[in-house]
């Protein structure tokens, strides 16, 4: 009878494709088929996810159909999501027009946990149990905070006969090692790939290998027991209490047998922690060592019978762990240990009379053998403890007590509210403890303004917006205790505000002050009486006792603020009057589409106002046709294109607002008007003179010509012409015959 074995091919394509061989029909195969978001990126101009598609719809038509196929994918559902890893279609006969509907149907949006997506896929394979092949084709790396090569590692050690092949398809050469690990750590191949050609024939590379892949038969059955053989298994003698450790042996008899690390008095098909042999070719793997101390064997167990074939005796030793006798409440301190057994241990320090597990303060080792703590803020009696990630259970304890801290602070007895003032402390316990401003008899824990100390013993702090009695303190960050206080009284700063008594609207005006109490302070104008806070037009007041606002675009009674940038408080106030601006406009009435339209007006308010011209009747702020005032008071605008009624607006940047207007009509470019033209021309000439015509109105256009003839010739006939000229004066050679003429 032949046994069924399990192949899985996986398609990881971060936004990548897959292709397979085709498989005989006693096989089971999974496909694992990468859905993340780097999809939908374009190879040749033709996105990944359309390259896929296509080449699992090849893939699926060339398999057998008696093959049980299932279907696996991730990075389907949710973005960012690290778990979204789904079985879509569970092991079955194939069909093939269903399986291909399913893969249409999947849309990249997620991450790529190749990690993650390799157990999940393994674990469905049964693959501890049963021979299996991975088939790995991606074109993105790990984003899920996982080792793909430490993955693979474990399965390969865990699994009975465990291969992974890979494709790395359109990676950058530098990236080939964090996926070629997996097929080296699991006896596969690795072929990189960078167009849709080279994936083609990278897979042929994998199928050839898939069809060298032997099938794991059924033993055949003995026909009687033959004498146990010999193995040799070897290990370190000593090793401490949960420490990972390297086994070897020679030779593996079974891939299912058992290496185990046990007491040394322990009973016959006792395991204690155990691994599977796995693969035949590999007779090496990691052990984790007891918590416990005490003397130990490593044992190589037949799985037929549990038998023990082989022994070595190994040591399970404790861990040190040291630091100060003493310490100050909140200080940093250093802790050391003798070893590390795993990189997620913890080194802590917790009460000294502390339960099991309790970790206070701590740091994971990671692959250090000292590491900084932070001592706790309440003084007394404590323990350093070094604490296995496994089970949370003690390795090592050292004593140490944390005392309380000698602190001094001080600054000025008085400061003004809002004012910017120096503290400085005697010295610093950690960098990042405070210094802050409380009112007196604030709760413990109250920061109010407050800087962190840093690796300084002096810093700026800011005065409350509200006068009062006040005290300096400084507060460690560990449990935010105050260790040092001094007392500090806020009183009233002293502030004057001047400006104009009346400014225009919109218009641009000097305020002055005394003095500044803080850089971030501000100046403005607000309405008489407005709510506390509210600032209207402003300026910061910088380091400076002056500043230009702008006046509102309403008229009324205002007031000139001082207001603190601490708690937004006023400190002082003047009146001021903001009253209409009065703007005179002059322009023509009347003008032709198209044409310049020339305009004055009486004063300019604000450089940034603007004249405009707009549909008359048209609402507040529209501006159409317009130009800034700048600092002049004459302009020209481009009268509009369509005929109409308009009229021209003098408008203020401070609310958008209209304080003056004057009418305009456009009429059209061809249209007669009375533009005040005249001709000034001698009564009499001599035959043959050469005589000088001038003229006024305007001479813009180039159908304007002075022309003479007889005053009998009909209209738009004449003797001669010339075109009118900027210089409004030409000259004329008479006719040669006497008679009346005229220009």
């Amino acid at each position: 009878m032949k046994r069924i074995v399990p192949t899985l091919a996986a398609i990881m394509i971060s936004g990548s494709l897959a292709y397979a061989t085709p498989t005989h029909a006693a096989e089971d195969v999974v496909i694992v088929y990468d859905a993340s978001g780097s999809m939908w990126g374009q190879i040749d101009g033709v996105s990944k996810i359309e390259i896929a598609r296509e080449v699992m719809a090849d893939l699926i038509n060339q398999w057998d159909e008696d093959t049980n196929l299932g279907l696996v994918a991730y990075g389907h559902r949710r973005k960012g999501d690290c778990s979204d890893i789904e079985t879509l279609i569970e092991p079955a006969p194939l069909d093939k027009a269903s399986f291909i509907k399913t893969v249409n149907g999947i849309m990249p949006i997620g991450k790529t946990p190749i990690s993650a997506s390799l157990q999940h896929a393994a674990d469905l394979l049964s693959y501890r149990d049963s021979q299996a092949t991975i088939v790995l084709i991606s074109d993105g790396l790990e984003t899920c905070n996982a080792d793909p090569c430490e993955i693979s590692k474990q399965l390969a050690t865990q699994g009975v006969n465990l291969t992974t092949h890979v494709v790395g398809f359109d990676l950058e050469t530098k990236a080939h090692a964090n996926l070629s690990c997996i097929a080296d750590n699991t006896g596969g191949i690795f072929v990189p790939a960078s167009n849709a050609a080279e994936l083609h024939d990278a897979l042929a590379q994998v199928q050839s290998a898939m069809q060298q892949q032997p099938a794991v038969l059924e033993p055949e059955p003995e026909p009687e027991e033959p004498a146990l053989p010999e193995v040799e298994i070897k290990g370190p003698e000593q090793v401490t209490t949960g420490a990972k450790f390297d086994v070897t042996w020679s030779p593996t008899l079974g891939m299912t047998d058992i290496v185990g690390i046990v007491p040394a008095d322990a009973e016959e098909g006792t395991r204690g922690n155990y691994k599977r042999t796995g693969n035949k070719n590999k007779n090496e793997l990691q052990l984790i060592a007891p918590a416990e101390t005490g003397l130990y064997e490593l044992r190589y167990i037949l799985n037929e019978g549990n038998k023990t074939l082989a022994t070595a005796p190994i040591e399970v030793v404790e861990v040190t762990v040291s630091g100060p006798e003493q310490v100050t409440s909140g200080a940093s301190f250093e802790v050391t240990w003798s070893t590390t057994i795993g990189s997620t241990d913890m080194v802590g320090i917790v009460p000294a009379d502390a339960k099991e597990g309790t970790r206070g303060n701590y740091r994971r080792i990671s692959n250090n053998s000292k590491a900084l703590l932070t001592a706790p803020a309440e003084t007394g009696l404590y323990e350093l403890r070094y604490i296995l990630n496994e089970g949370n259970k003690t390795l090592a304890t050292a004593p140490i007590e944390v005392v309380a801290a000698e602190v001094i602070v001080s600054g000025p007895e008085q400061v003004t509210t809002g004012a910017p003032f120096e503290v400085t402390w005697s010295t610093t316990i950690g960098s990042t403890d405070m210094v802050g401003i409380v009112p007196v008899g604030a709760k413990e824990g109250t920061r109010g303004n407050y800087k962190r100390t840093g690796k300084s013993t002096e810093t700026q702090l800011t005065a409350p917006a509200e006068t009062g009695l006040y005290e300096l303190r400084y507060i460690l960050n560990e449990g935010n205790k105050t260790l040092a206080s001094a007392p500090i009284e806020v009183i009233a700063a002293e502030v004057t505000v001047s400006g104009p008594e009346q400014v225009t609207t919109g218009a641009p005006f000097e305020v002055t002050w005394n003095t500044t109490i803080g850089g971030s302070d501000m100046l403005s104008i607000v309405p008489a009486g407005a709510k506390e806070g509210t600032r209207g037009n402003y300026k910061r007041t910088g380091k400076n006792t002056e500043a230009r606002l702008t006046a509102p675009a309403q008229t009324g009674l205002y007031e000139l603020r001082y207001i603190l940038n601490e708690g937004n408080k006023t400190l002082a106030s003047a009146p001021i009057e903001v009253i209409e601006a009065e703007i005179g406009i002059s322009a023509p009435t009347i003008i032709r589409a198209g044409n310049d339209v020339e305009i004055t007006w009486s004063s300019t308010i604000h450089p940034s106002d603007m004249i405009s011209i707009v549909p008359a009747g048209a609402k507040e702020g529209v501006r159409n046709i317009y130009m800034r005032t700048s600092n002049k008071t004459a302009g020209q605008l481009k009268a509009p294109k369509e005929t109409g009624l308009y009229e021209i607006r003098y408008m203020l940047e401070e609310g958008k607002k209209t304080i003056a207007s004057a009418p305009l009509e456009v009429v059209a470019a061809d249209a007669p008007l009375d533009d005040g033209a005249g001709l000034t021309v001698p009564t009499d000439a001599q035959v043959g003179e050469v005589i000088t015509i001038t003229w006024t109105g305007t001479s813009d256009s180039s159908d304007q010509r002075i022309a003479l003839a007889g005053t009998d010739q009909p209209d738009f006939s004449w003797i001669t012409v010339q075109p009118a000229n900027q210089e409004k004066s030409i000259q004329l050679t008479m006719p040669d015959k006497a008679g009346f003429y005229e220009v």
